[in-house]
């Protein structure tokens, strides 16, 4: 009999840590996804798109606004991105000057797990913003429709290209 109730509360235990981690989960996601959507100037636009929801007049007047602080913002972003890696190679330069061997080597196993962990978690979420990055890389003609759909991209020999005369 004991036995059986220690099942029980060890069941019941079990079920309501599964239940709260996805809970937790959920929770954390439903916060942070607002978030993520502004890192690129498309998923910018389609956040305002979708929480305002803008009829035909507003939309050409929002997209210009829309056209101006998406680049602001884009080139706020590339110009941080850019200085805290300059930041850090200064740091490195200055701390490996002080470092022994052993330093050097444990600092760069950690930079090596540290990598590894990006990658994995780059694989383990794919509708990330950073892939969506990645993929306007390889195919940078690409364009996105405003339901996230890609739309067809016109043939190159076919592009009319505006006389310069």
């Amino acid at each position: 009999m004991k036995a059986k109730s220690i099942l029980v509360v060890l069941v019941t235990l079990i079920i309501g840590f599964v239940l709260g981690m996805l809970t937790s989960a959920q929770i954390r996601y439903h916060r942070l996804n607002p978030v993520r959507v502004y890192f690129s100037a498309e998923r910018f636009r389609e956040g305002f798109y979708k929480a305002i929801q803008p009829d035909g007049q507003q939309k050409e007047k929002i997209d210009l606004v829309l056209n101006k602080y998406a680049k602001i913002n884009s080139e706020l972003q590339s110009n941080f991105r850019k200085e805290l890696e300059a930041n850090m190679k200064e740091f490195r330069k200055e701390l490996d000057l002080n470092l022994t061997r052993e330093q050097l080597e444990r600092l760069k196993d950690m930079d090596e797990r540290r990598q590894e962990m990006i990658r994995q978690n780059r694989k383990n979420r794919p509708n990330d913003t950073l892939s969506l990055r990645e993929e306007r890389w390889r195919n940078p003609g690409r364009r996105l429709g405003p339901d996230g759909a890609q739309q067809p991209q016109p043939d190159r020999d076919t592009v009319k290209l505006p006389d310069t005369k």
